[in-house]
């Protein structure tokens, strides 16, 4: 079986692997942010906790979160080999 290494850069796009409550960047309102909600690292911590900045697609932030490795999922867009 073969994994692939997760690791997170800033700059990734991610999807969330569980729901999570949260309130709005804007407007304070409580939201929930969705499994596969999809964001972007745009802080590392100390490579297990990073800063998530979801936003609409016009590019509008609606959450920020600080979020462990384990809660996110990296996305691919290019074929990605898998390390034994």
């Amino acid at each position: 079986m073969h994994k692939l290494m997760n690791t997170f850069k800033e700059l990734d796009i991610v999807a969330l692997t569980q729901d999570r409550q949260t309130t709005h960047f804007e407007t304070g309102q409580r939201i929930t942010l969705y499994k596969g909600q999809v964001g972007t690292i745009v802080m590392d911590y100390d490579g297990n906790v990073f800063e998530v900045e979801f936003s609409n697609n016009d590019g509008t932030t609606y959450a920020m979160e600080t979020i462990s490795a384990n809660q996110l999922m990296l996305l691919h867009y290019d074929l990605v080999k898998a390390i034994a």
